[in-house]
Parts: C-alpha cells; sequence; structure tokens
C-alpha cells in the first residue's frame, strides 16, 4: 500500500503527532536502557553507521507516530529533532532503502525486549479510577492489524477467511492487558492470525501479579486458562459462557453463590482438584439494554468485602481496553493505514515499536493527570500531552543518536 509524500506540517498528522515532542519521546524511554538492551541483542554497529542502532529506536517509536508520513520525511523530523540537541549540522537524509537496511540490522528483538522492560503498570496511590479495594484493575483482550501484502507478509502471517473469501490483506493478531484507570498496555504477544487469542492472552496473562484484578470476557475461559491466570496470584472476575456448570453449592446473602471448577466430569465425581469461585448472575435493565443473562466467576469469595452488584457495576470497566486499542488502531496509526513492514520481522519490530510509543504517550498523559488531579481516561491524547508541557518542570532529553556528538553525514546504503 503506497503512500504520497506528505509534510509534516499538514492535517494528515495524527493529534499525538502535532503535541509529541522529541523530548519527551526520550523521557519516557531513556538513552541509557535503550543501549543496554542493543547490547544485550548485540546490535551495535561494528562499523561506522550512519544510521546507528540507537538512532534507528528512536526512528521505529518516530515512524509509529507519523505513521501516515512517508519514511524519509519521518527522519528528516528525527535528525531535525536531533540537530536540536546537539548542535550539529545535518547534510542529507537517507534514501528510503538505506532506511530499511538499518531498520533490518536493528531487527525486533531490541524493540521488544524495550517494551517488556519499559511497559510496566503506571497508577499509583494517587491515581484516580484505577483501583477497586487496593486492587490494580486490569483487562485481557486481543484484537487484529492489517499488513502490507507481500508474499514474506502473507506466508509468515496468513490471512482471514470468512464466507466472502480471505481479507485484502495479512493479518497478524495480538492479545494484551491494559491497565483499566491508565489504559496502558501492557504484556502484548503477537503472532500470526492463525494463532487464537487464547494462546496469545495465555502469554500475556504472565504479566499479572498479587495486587491485581484482571478481567476477561467469556472467550477465554478454560479451566487451564484460569488455573495458570490463578497461579500469578491475581483476583480474577471472568465472565463465563452458559454452558458452563457451576452448581449451586452455597447461596451467598448478596445474592450470589459459591461454587466449585472442575477440569472434567472425573474429577467432579471424585470432587478432585476443585477450584472455589463465587458466581454472580445479572441481567442489565433499562431500555436498549440486551436479553441475556450475564454470569460472572471470581476468586473475590467474600461477599461482604465484594458485594455482587459492585463487581456485577466493575465488570464493564473490562470494555476499557477496547478504549486503549482504539487509541492504538485510530488515533495513532491511523484507521485506514496497514502497517508499513514488508517483512515478518519489521512487522513485528513495527507492532512493538506501536505498543511503546502508546505507552510513552499514557506515561505523560498519567503524569499530567496527576498534576490536574483527574482520571488519566478522561483526559484527550491532545489535551493531556499540552498540559503536560505546560505543568511539568523542563527536562534535557539526553539524548546523542551518534558518538560524541558526530554529524550525521550522508546517505546510509
Amino acid at each position: 500500500m503506497g503512500r504520497n509524500r506528505k509534510e509534516l506540517n499538514t492535517d494528515t498528522t495524527s493529534k499525538v503527532a502535532g503535541q509529541l515532542s522529541f523530548a519527551a519521546l526520550t523521557k519516557a524511554l531513556p538513552r541509557a536502557i535503550v543501549d543496554e538492551e542493543i547490547d544485550k541483542a548485540n546490535r551495535k554497529q561494528k562499523r561506522d553507521r550512519r544510521l546507528p542502532a540507537r538512532l534507528m529506536v528512536y526512528y521505529t517509536l518516530a515512524m509509529c507516530v507519523y505513521s501516515q508520513i512517508g519514511v524519509q520525511e519521518v527522519l528528516r523530523w528525527v535528525l531535525e529533532q536531533a540537530r536540536q540537541y546537539l548542535g550539529a549540522q545535518l547534510v542529507k537524509i537517507a534514501t528510503s532503502g538505506g532506511i530499511s537496511s538499518a531498520r533490518k540490522r536493528l531487527g525486533s528483538e531490541v524493540l521488544e525486549a524495550l517494551y517488556r522492560r519499559v511497559a510496566v503498570p503506571l497508577a499509583n496511590a494517587l491515581t484516580k479510577g484505577a483501583w477497586h479495594q487496593g486492587l490494580r484493575l486490569v483487562a485481557l483482550d486481543g484484537s487484529t492489524l492489517d499488513l502490507q501484502d507481500t508474499d514474506e507478509n502473507a506466508a509468515h502471517y496468513g490471512y482471514s477467511n470468512s464466507g466472502r473469501g480471505k481479507s485484502a490483506y495479512p493479518k497478524l493478531r495480538f492479545a494484551a492487558l491494559v491497565e483499566t484507570g491508565t489504559h496502558a498496555l501492557i504484556g502484548a504477544h503477537m503472532d500470526a492470525y492463525a494463532t487464537s487469542e487464547q494462546a496469545l492472552g495465555a502469554r500475556a496473562i504472565e504479566s499479572l501479579g498479587k495486587g491485581m484484578l484482571c478481567m476477561a470476557d467469556r472467550l477465554f475461559y478454560s479451566y487451564g486458562f484460569w488455573s495458570k491466570a490463578r497461579q500469578t496470584g491475581a483476583e480474577l472476575l471472568w465472565r463465563v459462557k452458559s454452558n458452563l456448570r457451576l452448581p449451586v453449592e452455597q447461596v451467598l446473602p448478596d445474592g450470589s453463590y459459591l461454587s466449585t471448577l472442575y477440569a472434567n466430569d472425573t474429577d467432579r465425581r471424585s470432587k478432585r482438584n476443585g477450584q472455589r469461585v463465587r458466581v454472580i448472575v445479572y441481567r442489565l435493565q433499562g431500555e436498549g439494554a440486551p436479553d441475556e443473562t450475564y454470569r460472572l466467576i471470581t476468586t473475590l469469595l467474600d461477599w461482604e468485602k465484594h458485594p455482587a452488584a459492585e463487581l456485577a457495576a466493575l465488570y464493564p470497566q473490562r470494555w476499557e481496553i477496547e478504549i486503549a486499542l482504539d487509541e492504538f488502531k485510530t488515533h495513532l496509526r491511523g484507521g485506514q493505514v496497514v502497517l508499513r513492514s514488508k517483512t515478518p520481522d519489521l512487522v513485528r519490530q513495527e507492532f512493538y515499536a506501536y505498543m511503546l510509543t502508546h505507552y510513552c504517550v499514557r506515561q505523560l498523559m498519567h503524569e499530567a493527570a496527576l498534576l490536574n488531579e483527574v482520571e488519566p481516561v478522561r483526559m484527550s491524547y491532545k489535551h493531556a500531552v499540552e498540559v503536560f508541557k505546560r505543568k511539568l518542570p523542563a527536562f534535557e532529553a539526553g539524548f546523542s543518536p551518534y558518538a560524541h556528538g558526530e554529524a550525521y553525514r550522508g546517505d546510509d546504503k
């Protein structure tokens, strides 16, 4: 999918692009940890390169911010920003082929490692809307992204199929956790389209831990999946399908009841390897409410501390992950834009660059929300970053893409 050359000062840039400074990116992703991950992955250039690995890390983030702008124009912006900090005179912009070669040298491992290292829950005790009874609220979900229609991408990632035929573009599938109070996407994993959301979700929940309350839709439940999630130490509040056997064992005063999960009928008959859960059954009221019954199961067995009505009202916060994915897929990436990358490893690199960029924005929004004593999820991208730039003290980016302030000298072939 080709792109016409567009300048960075046109209306085609995203809301974020106009407000997100280069310094803000480097504050959220400090140079020191970038260098550490480059060294760990052995991606540090072995000879002088005009587009070194460190520069290309920040370039991939800028490429995501300016998702509808040509690759050379994005590099022009990155180098101009770097020049403001270095005072170096920049001569020429690398060709698109040179940029692609530099991205291939960097590979995907560094961006994924940086994401795993940096993307942690943001909320603290002062963050509004991020907690329930001292538990950090997170939700699990998955989605897909369209890719460039190349033979390599098609062979590696595949297409979706329906009664109307296969999709126009290859697709990747991913799953992630979202901290519902900040929209920070954490624990994301991606793979070919044929990989199930349950398989990717099972990897995403490895980022759960004690002190969290994880919400998930009925798609994700299985005995094995539930068991793995419990082993993380997190509390769970999941919707389950209507055909899951949940016999009433003890009715509680708030209308919920206790039951036991088993892996199979043999275990159920022998009452072996059971997991006690609390079941909450309810229907939504009011005009336009869906005509269906909701069944939630939870590890929160204390009905007095966690009343059924309170948990039922809490569960819709699971949909905050849909909003976070919309921010990532529409407002940051651009709703009609497939990913740029034409090879599987560069797709992976670009995916984790998007995850990092979204996280950087959300980190800035969280800081702005604390200053203004509002919920981070109630702030728009544009307004939040403006507040951040106005309120926070000035800081130095501390970024030099070249050794000892060396200037960029020309095309990278």
